[in-house]
């Protein structure tokens, strides 16, 4: 089953509902809509005086579930300040439950209102990869969807986790990580073969078929069965070491030393749970952890945190329930998952999970046994991770409210934009955008800008920055109906950035936003920084106050994204060359031709019979490179 439903499109009954409905409010305005539902299946969303939605629920039976919301009494505080804002409703039917279930998240997703539980922090993880598709099989780190033919082990919960994984295991099988393109090219071994992490198989210093049950021993390994493995590495040491083959012995006892390595690193091993995922929440003060700990091969690979936005006041069921619906999108499912708290539709999520694995995905909430150890060991993470949370949390309220007071803001800012420049004498020029907030640095926010008009013009530069930004910003939200306006503006440099920045708002009609600009001061010293606010004397804060230390790491990550930005924009450029720009020559064809020729610079200059003996060049590609280099001639 598809995770994106065929459903119908709303019908202009149901947007009359949405915009022309009775003027009533709360209850009666949501008693007003019962009477012209049924009961089918499908999502509703619940909508504000501004048409922001507030809700999106899901109902096997739409008219039952929105009666709820009509009854004035027995809610709780969370339902019932939702009702009371609510101006507005739009429904849409499905023909299951499991269809509204998948609608309810893509609009959650999309939409993220106020009252659902949302889970913020949408990462992929690492799996390992042993790929099928070359003689001699590649072991690598890979994230995203499995399209390479091979073997997938994971998920890890960290690229270092992986990498550490990798490093051991290179010892033990000695599987090569080069890339393809790499290995067709050796002549000789490179310096994993000799540092003893690689088998050689580039220059045929193992056959087929040994380099096979290297292959094979390390997905048994990956599986989970240990035991014959190193009960056979043992047994050929041993047999080295009788026949005097001392040097093949101590390689032997190496990749012993190294197997072992790998299994002491991977934590906690339960010796009853072969393949699960470990889900435990804890909840205080309305905030959320979620700790999800990765069971694999009898093998804990790694866990990690998340904090979902609980939808102003929503308890453990509903926080579990949405946060597996939304955390499995796009994730395979483990064959079980351990959970610290029962949810209201498992019966729903079971069928959601089971149809995404494409096999029978067991929820269970273990009371005893290994299976209740570990859930407890993850709410433990998860309760701690979240003390330390909410610590930081306090701290960074408490610097924000600093930062209002220095800078003499009206209200505390709840979305800070840190903006900064990095060329090179004019050479590969960009801008770039950092955003902190309340819960420290909103990175799927951060933002970067290649320069178009005024490369090497500081001013200039900052000017198409800010003009870019805020005219896109107006162009997406005008009636500034979402988070995504600032509150405050930091730019790194004194009065004339600031006045090209006030320049960009004043054109834009934008007088609201207030900027500040960061100037390293007279001595250009740490911890002497000048702050210019428009109207006002330069000024400086105390050489010991939290929030200059505050205003300093703000300034520093934009400084930091911005170079790493310069820097991978340079980077690109150095491996750029002429056939880059040559239509219908990809990196499959670019590196046919260079392979061939030996150069760009040869390709240029080769003839059309020439440039139609490489393979994978047609006739007509090949007239295409040869008048794309001969124009004129």
């Amino acid at each position: 089953m598809s995770d994106t439903p065929d459903l119908p499109p709303l019908t202009p009954a149901d947007d009359a509902k949405a915009t022309d409905g009775p003027q009533l409010t709360g209850h009666a305005l949501i008693a007003s809509y019962v009477r012209t539902l049924d009961g089918s299946p499908g999502v509703y969303r619940m909508l504000d005086a501004e048409a922001r939605v507030l809700y999106v629920g899901k109902a096997r039976n739409l008219k039952a579930r929105v009666s709820n919301y009509a009854r004035p009494s027995g809610h709780n505080g969370r339902i019932a300040r939702m009702i009371s804002e609510t101006r507005s409703m739009m429904f849409l039917t499905t023909r299951t439950e499991t269809e509204a279930l998948l609608l309810e998240q893509n609009l959650i997703k999309q939409l993220k209102p106020v009252y659902n539980v949302l889970l913020r922090d949408d990462k992929s993880f690492p799996n390992i990869l042993i790929a099928k598709n070359h003689a001699y099989p590649q072991i690598r780190k890979h994230r995203g969807k499995r399209t390479t033919k091979g073997s997938y082990f994971g998920p890890f919960a960290s690229g270092s986790a992986v990498n550490r994984t990798l490093n051991q295991l290179q010892k033990v099988f000695l599987l090569r990580s080069c890339a393809d393109s790499v290995y067709n090219n050796r002549s000789r071994p490179c310096l994993l073969y000799q540092i003893k992490r690689c088998s050689g198989p580039c220059v045929n210093l193992i056959t087929p078929e040994a380099y096979g049950d290297l292959v094979s021993d390390a997905e048994q390994f990956l599986s989970g069965k240990t035991s014959n493995i190193q009960t056979e590495l043992a047994a050929q040491m041993q047999q080295a070491s009788d026949d005097m083959e001392f040097e093949r012995a101590a390689a032997l006892r190496d990749r012993i030393r190294a197997l072992t390595a790998v299994q002491q690193s991977q934590g906690i091993n339960p010796r009853g749970v072969e393949e699960a995922d470990v889900v435990a929440l804890h909840l205080e003060k309305g905030q959320a952890c979620v700790q999800v700990f990765f069971i694999r091969a009898n093998q804990s690979w790694g866990n990690a945190d998340f904090y979902p936005r609980t939808g102003a006041g929503a308890e453990e069921p509903e926080i579990l329930e949405a946060f597996l619906a939304q955390f499995y999108d796009g994730k395979p499912p483990p064959r079980q998952i351990l959970l610290s708290h029962p949810i209201d539709n498992e019966d729903l999520i079971h069928e959601l999970l089971s149809a995404r694995a494409g096999r029978n995905v067991a929820l269970a909430v273990p009371k005893r046994g290994e299976k209740a150890e570990l859930v407890e060991n993850a709410l433990r993470n998860a309760r701690e991770s979240l003390g330390r949370k909410m610590s930081e949390s306090a701290a960074q309220s408490r610097l924000l409210t600093g930062l209002a007071e220095a800078f003499g803001l009206d209200d505390v800012p709840q979305r800070i934009e840190i903006y900064d420049n990095s060329h090179i004498q004019g050479a590969h020029s960009v801008g770039a955008m950092v955003v902190a907030g309340p819960d420290g640095w909103i990175k799927n926010q951060y933002r970067k800008f290649n320069i178009k008009t005024a490369p090497g013009d500081d001013f200039g530069m900052m000017k198409e920055v800010l003009t870019r930004r805020f005219e896109r910003l107006l162009k997406e939200d005008p009636a500034r109906a979402t988070p995504a306006w600032p509150d405050l503006l930091l730019i790194d440099g004194g009065a004339p950035q600031v006045t090209a920045v006030g320049e960009v708002l004043a054109e834009l009609g934008i007088d609201d936003v207030p900027f500040v600009g960061v100037a390293k001061g007279v001595e250009r010293d740490l911890g002497r920084e000048e702050f210019h606010i428009p109207g006002e004397n330069p000024f400086a804060l105390k050489h010991n106050d939290p929030v200059l230390y505050f205003i300093q790491r703000l300034r520093d990550e934009a400084h930091r994204f911005a170079i790493g930005t310069h820097r991978a924009a340079r980077a690109k450029a150095t491996t750029k060359t002429p056939l880059d720009e040559v239509p219908g020559i990809g990196a499959a064809r670019k590196r046919a031709l260079l392979q061939h020729f030996g150069s760009a610079k040869a390709v240029t200059r080769a003839g059309l019979s020439d440039l139609m003996a490489v393979d994978g060049i047609s006739q007509a590609m090949a007239e295409t490179v040869y008048n794309y280099f001969h124009t004129g001639e």
